[in-house]
């Protein structure tokens, strides 16, 4: 079993200081799969991805990354590639040509893909001769993942990889990271959008105040949640008030009320929609409204969740430890 696991990491601690960025974290990625660790500002994230690639080392705990327990040197692990807090590229050099020096490095093997190959997975074959001073963020993004590449890693960990990326640029790096975990390599990525993780991950962690507060498939997450806010729209509106009113488990709430607020509904000032309703309730309570509905001869036309359900577990997984820096 050990075998599948990319990495296995049990009770890392990790201090700066006074300043606890790690307390007991335990963490399985298997082969193959993409792993989502996402988490407040100041969550552990960074500090977790930079013991994986070497950069730094635990205080406390076990770990093992593809089968060979580190230890106590600063150091890649041998098959490991990345990077955290945005790649490092050299300004002056083209895209090719930081690519071909870092290609040196790794030296010529059946390890090392070639600079043009890697170029083209990410989409940059077009700028490859253009200074790296002059990308976009979401192009420096690609340029750190083709970076990465090069040394052909069976365990890949990137730090925020669709910073700055258009939905086209998203998408293609999307592409590429499912290629590699279907071709058995171990992707770990950070990410505060919860549409990469959705579209992405099978399991995540979801750290807080240093501590991992959720562990386990997507799914699960989502599942744990209690109540979600939906919009509501339909061909009757004042036939669906009423009954979404009398089914019991849903609340019907003020259309314009802000996301993710959980206190009584109030006036923002904002023009109302009257064709659409915003509902809280649990899924099986929705799944009443809705076969009331038809039974009632009301169309709906569109039932969609205001946050998504992982960004509203994420929420609420995290209130506390929110709640507790604002004082």
């Amino acid at each position: 079993m050990g075998t599948l696991l990319a990495v296995r990491a049990r009770g890392i601690g990790k201090c700066f200081d006074d300043v606890v960025a790690l307390d007991g974290v335990d963490l399985e990625v298997t082969r193959g799969r993409i792993y989502g660790l996402v988490g407040p500002n100041g969550a552990g994230k960074t500090t977790l991805l930079g013991l994986l690639l070497g950069l730094a080392v635990a205080d406390s705990g076990s770990l093992e990354i593809l089968g060979v327990p580190v230890g106590r040197a600063l150091a890649a692990p041998d098959g490991v590639a990345g990077f955290v807090d945005g790649p490092g590229l050299y300004p002056s050099l083209t895209a090719r040509q930081n690519l071909t020096a870092l290609a040196a490095l790794h030296g010529e093997g059946p390890r090392t893909a070639g600079v043009d190959d890697v170029l083209h997975q990410v989409g940059l074959t077009d700028v490859a001769d253009d200074r790296a001073r002059g990308f976009s963020l979401g192009m420096r993004q690609r340029l750190g993942l083709a970076a990465a590449l090069l040394a052909r890693p069976r365990l890949l960990v990137l730090d925020e990889p669709s910073n700055g990326l258009d939905p086209a640029g998203q998408q293609h790096v999307h592409g590429v990271l499912t290629r590699l975990a279907a071709d058995g390599t171990a992707v770990v990525l950070s990410s505060h959008r919860m549409d990469d993780l959705e579209a992405l991950c099978s399991e995540v962690t979801v750290l807080a105040g240093g501590r991992a507060v959720f562990s386990g498939p997507v799914g699960e997450l989502a599942a744990a949640h209690g109540p979600l806010d939906y919009r509501l729209v339909t061909s009757d509106p004042p036939a669906a008030r009423r009954l979404a009113a009398g089914t019991p488990g849903v609340r019907v709430l003020d259309a314009t009320r802000p996301p993710h607020e959980t206190g009584p509904p109030c006036d923002t000032g904002a023009p109302r929609d009257p064709g659409r309703l915003v509902v809280r309730a649990p899924v099986p309570a929705l799944d009443t409204l809705v076969a009331a509905l038809v039974q009632a001869g009301v169309a709906v036309r569109e039932l969609t969740p205001v946050v998504s359900p992982l960004e509203a577990a994420f929420l609420a997984l995290t209130a506390g430890q929110q709640q507790e820096a604002d004082r």
